[in-house]
């Protein structure tokens, strides 16, 4: 297992040339986050991460979480850790200030992100989850209940879930039973939940709970959810914690992957009811709730690249040490990383994982846009941006980290499919990424429906605007540049196609949603590769003699090469259409 290093110098270059950074920090209330400030905090963040987080990964992985007497252990390898976290204030870097939090860019918190993600997927779920009960609350929260909760949350002394899943109710919420009965200023919740995430554990003094419910007399469906606040402690007066409340871990899940995060099975109510607190208005929790999952589905998508990252690192360190076979033009003895089929592999995961960290990015830049922006009209385009690419960020990036991650175990051969080399450990945990959150057919049925047939393509028409602006600013006479441009304007081509395509037959949709939105996460990450490709070309012509930038450009060449060639086979689906699905009935399907 290799040691993990931040890739500190392409957070940096992306900073510069997908976000504008220089121009980003100085939008209201960022005036503290300066570019030498984050150079300053940047390389302190990696260096706890490199050093206190990642060497614990293969071990908590190997030791998991117990419920052991109704309490939830933790693997023993985050002893002192989280809490190190909360001293070093690594667990919520853009929190608000009002808050306690430090205020930054949301993405300067996403690099911090990344950081946990690739150092231990499982315990970045811990805060990733606090992250989206923070959203919930500053949207939609009480003044007491901001002043109550929020800062110990953004700290990370307390942390949250979110609570919607039943064994009836999974993608369907509307079928969620749990009921919420009022009693005096607050409710009586009762019911149980499954696959909650850091539902239980010792390592934050308090768990904040966001659970969705119904009150007696609501409306049937998914008019009749509403959210409430159900902490594990119940605060005091002086925001000390006081007594337990009626909930707790009845069940741990035992999974394929991320076995050191601990997914209970909660049981509200047990001894007459769960003290809970309304978020929001009544009957309207599914509004609430996907606040914070659409939060929620941008970090799942870059904990993607996180990992993708890291089993990268381990993929190429093991072929840079591993002989076996002999290479054309080499002498004997020569690592297989020379050979072509291996240096394949290791371009495809590095493509593929570079291009889904400058799409999550550039997302994440106009969400900041859409908050802090001084002028409305910039305000109003960043909050489309980031209705468009939510699915995209989650979808794509969380379908490639599973391509990334099993081409890191075929890189390590025989060696890849035992765990000792802890490659397969990246591949286990990388199996979730596309379900939880909202499945990725969920993804493609949202991108195709809500991001295009709803508003005809107007948005994603806009989108592909911002790429034929960047096409006319690509002037270079370098060969290399030429050729991404050529490449980058029949992507272009292949989108437009596509959607005429659906816009005019949108009863196809459902069975060609996933063709259509790999089809565009493909477009528009090899667009922000171009870009910095570009960038790289300039500074080259400008006399930089660091071999980064000449890798910028590789990488950008090789993306275009190898993966946005599927577009032709995506394309050729989405003209398809339904047609090979109708040639078989459902119930054949499980006929012999």
């Amino acid at each position: 297992m290799t040691v993990y290093k931040v890739p500190q110098k392409e957070f940096a270059f992306i900073l510069d040339e997908i976000v504008g950074y220089e121009e980003h920090c100085k939008m209201p209330g960022f005036e503290d986050a300066s570019r030498d400030v984050i150079d300053a905090i940047l390389p302190e963040a990696a260096k706890f991460f490199e050093d206190v987080v990642a060497p614990t990964n293969y071990l908590a992985d190997s030791q998991g979480t117990q419920l052991i007497d109704g309490v939830v252990q933790t693997a023993a390898a985050f002893e002192g850790v989280y809490q190190q976290m909360i001293d070093g204030g690594w667990c919520c870097l853009n929190g608000s200030t009002e808050y306690g939090g430090a205020g930054l860019p949301g993405v300067i918190d996403v690099a911090s992100q990344e950081m946990l993600q690739s150092s231990n997927s499982a315990l970045s779920l811990l805060p990733m989850l606090s992250r989206g009960v923070i959203h919930a609350l500053n949207l939609y929260g009480s003044d007491e209940q901001k002043n109550t909760y929020l800062e110990n949350i953004i700290t990370g002394v307390w942390s949250g879930t979110m609570n919607l899943t039943e064994p009836q109710a999974g993608t369907d919420l509307s079928a969620v039973q749990t009921k919420a009965t009022p009693d005096g200023d607050h409710f009586l919740i009762s019911g149980q939940k499954i696959y909650i995430t850091w539902g239980d554990h010792e390592l934050a003094e308090n768990v904040i709970h966001l659970v969705l419910a119904r009150i007696p007399g609501a409306p049937e469906g998914n008019n009749g959810i509403s959210l409430f606040l159900v902490p594990k402690y119940l605060p005091n007066a002086d925001g000390t914690i006081g007594r337990a409340n009626d909930v707790r871990a009845v069940g741990i899940e035992h999974k394929l992957g991320i076995h050191a995060s601990p997914t209970c099975t909660m049981a509200f109510g047990d001894n007459g009811g769960a003290i809970g607190y309304l978020v929001g208005p009544e009957n309207r929790g599914l509004m609430c709730m996907f606040s914070m999952m659409n939060n929620a589905r941008l970090a799942v998508g870059h904990q993607g690249i996180g990992l993708g990252e890291r089993a990268y690192q381990q993929a190429a360190a093991f072929a840079a040490d591993r002989v076996q076979g002999r290479v054309a033009g080499m002498p004997e003895g020569a690592p297989i990383i020379h050979h072509p089929d291996v240096k394949r592999m290791l371009m495809q995961m590095r493509a593929l994982t570079e291009g889904g960290r400058a799409l999550s990015f550039y997302a994440v830049a106009a969400e900041d846009r859409s908050h802090h922006h001084s002028d409305a009209q910039q305000r109003e385009r960043g909050a489309l941006w980031v209705e468009m690419l939510t699915p995209l960020v989650k979808g794509w990036c969380s379908e490639v980290s599973m391509e990334v991650a099993s081409l890191g175990v075929q890189v390590h051969g025989g060696m890849g499919f035992v765990e000792e080399t802890g490659a397969a450990q990246h591949m286990r945990d990388a199996r979730i990424f596309p379900i939880y959150e909202g499945t990725n057919g969920i993804q493609s049925l949202d991108f195709i429906g809500r991001k295009c047939l709803r508003d005809g393509g107007e948005g994603l028409s806009l989108l592909l605007l911002e790429i034929d602006s960047t096409i006319a600013t690509l002037t270079s006479k370098s060969p290399a540049i030429i050729r991404l441009r050529t490449a980058l304007e029949g992507s272009v081509t292949d989108c437009r196609a596509a959607m005429a395509q659906v816009l005019a037959n949108p009863d196809d949709a459902p069975a060609v949603a996933y063709s259509y939105l790999m089809l565009f996460g493909n477009a528009l990450c090899f667009w922000l590769l171009v870009v910095l490709a570009a960038a790289a070309q300039r500074r080259i012509d400008e006399g930089a003699t660091d071999r980064f930038y000449s890798q910028k450009i590789a990488t950008a060449s090789f993306f275009g090469s190898q993966v946005l060639s599927r577009n032709q086979g995506l394309l050729q689906a989405v003209y398809d259409g339904s047609a090979s699905l109708d040639l078989i009935d459902a119930g054949d399907l499980v006929s012999a």
